[in-house]
Parts: C-alpha cells; sequence; structure tokens
C-alpha cells in the first residue's frame, strides 16, 4: 500500500509538473505573438522639425499615434516607452525620460494613479472599503508635481499640463471626484510655475458617454482618436507661440 501510495504521488506531481510547463509555454507563446504597442515605436526624428514629448498613463500611451498621425510633417512626437503611472514614478524615471535631446514642447499628466487606490500590500485596485488607501495622497501629490515641474522647466521646452481625465461611475479602485480634487492641486502648482493647462477633464466629462468606456478611465477608439486630435491642436498652438 505504502508503495502504491508513492508511486501514485510521483505520477500525479509529474502530471501537475506537466501541466504546469503546458500552461507556461502557452502563456509565453500568447505573449510572442502579442503585437507591440505602435505608441512605443522608437522615432527617427525628420530634420527640421521641432521635437514634442508626451508624458503620461495609459490614456495618454492611448491618444499617442492619433496625435503623431495629426502632427505629421509639423513636429516629432515622442513619449517614453512605458506607463508613465503616478507621481512617484515620475521622480524616479523623469531624467531618463527626457534624455538628452532637446525638447521644444513637453505636454504631461500624473494623476489618475496617484489617486487610485491600492491594498495594504500594494495589491492594484483595492477599494477604500476594503482597506484601499490611495497611492499617492493629495498632499504628497503637491509636493511631488511641484518638484516634477521645476525638473521639467530646467529643458527650456515650452511647457502644457494636461489636466487628469475624469472617473466615472463604478470605476475600480477608483472614485468619482476625485480627478477635480487633484485638478485643483495642479492647478495650484502650474499657476506657481506659470504653467499652461490644456483642459482635457471638460471635453470628456461632456462626452463620458460617448467616448470612455463604461465604468472604466479608458477611452473607446473614437474616443483616443477625440483626444488625440485635441492634444495635436494644443501642442500646434504651443508652437506658434
Amino acid at each position: 500500500m505504502k508503495k502504491f501510495l508513492i508511486i501514485a504521488g510521483a505520477l500525479l506531481l509529474a502530471m501537475t509538473t506537466s501541466n504546469l510547463q503546458a500552461a507556461d509555454a502557452k502563456a509565453k507563446k500568447k505573449k510572442a505573438k502579442r503585437k507591440p504597442n505602435p505608441a512605443m515605436a522608437a522615432i527617427k526624428d525628420v530634420p527640421g522639425l521641432p521635437r514634442v514629448l508626451l508624458i503620461g498613463d495609459s490614456i495618454s500611451i492611448g491618444y499617442t499615434v492619433p496625435t503623431r498621425n495629426a502632427l505629421k510633417g509639423k513636429a516629432n512626437l515622442h513619449r517614453p516607452k512605458a506607463n508613465c503611472g503616478p507621481t512617484i514614478s515620475g521622480l524616479k524615471q523623469i531624467d531618463k525620460w527626457l534624455g538628452e535631446g532637446k525638447w521644444d514642447v513637453i505636454h504631461f499628466n500624473w494623476g489618475l494613479h496617484d489617486l487610485k487606490y491600492m491594498g495594504p500590500n500594494g495589491e492594484n485596485l483595492v477599494p477604500k472599503e476594503k482597506g484601499g488607501h490611495q497611492q499617492v495622497p493629495p498632499a504628497e501629490y503637491e509636493k511631488n508635481l511641484n518638484t516634477l515641474v521645476e525638473r521639467l522647466k530646467k529643458t527650456g521646452a515650452k511647457l502644457i499640463w494636461r489636466n487628469t481625465t475624469p472617473v466615472p461611475p463604478g470605476s475600480k479602485g477608483r472614485y468619482v471626484g476625485d480627478s477635480a480634487k487633484f485638478n485643483k492641486i495642479a492647478a495650484r502648482v502650474m499657476k506657481k510655475h506659470g504653467v499652461p493647462t490644456h483642459d482635457l477633464f471638460t471635453i470628456s466629462q461632456a462626452r463620458m458617454k460617448e467616448i470612455m468606456l463604461p465604468a472604466n478611465v479608458h477611452y473607446t477608439k473614437d474616443g483616443y482618436a477625440v483626444l488625440g486630435k485635441a492634444v495635436a491642436k494644443r501642442i500646434e498652438q504651443a508652437l506658434t507661440e
């Protein structure tokens, strides 16, 4: 009986290991098939055109390609090959994202990742009703944003702050009204530094049901096209000022 149990246990372990290896191989294959995001593509500058940098989270990733297309022949549009996340990530990565080149315009935002709620052990999008806390509290957000703007000003580029877009009802780990609260803080920082604000919050709030996903801070494909067109227009304006 003991021998039988040992053999059965060994077979079960072998089967489990085999299943895990197969699942891992399938996941790797699926990941390998996934096409790279065109927003992250390396950009070869067209000589003579101004250089523009977009900084922001997945919302900005979504409107990067529409913005780039709208600015074709007018500007070289770059972005970090990353989701720029909260201000705490910005403080760590800003020098890397800015690189060594000269920027004519920098269009930037942090906010949705700052105001979202996290679990006690860093779990993502945990509601406050279940012990979640904001990833970056308002006072820390203001301090971080002030430091980041001071760094961006050193580039000599024209800066454009893009305010934080709305949180629709039902969004996981985020709450309606928090974007407005964080935008109020950001407005205070931008006024201090003389940085103009590009208001995508109002555009998005007015057309939320049309261009945003339900119970989600992200946008439809057409929604990102709307944002991209607005961002391109604002950047063109800055380039002629």
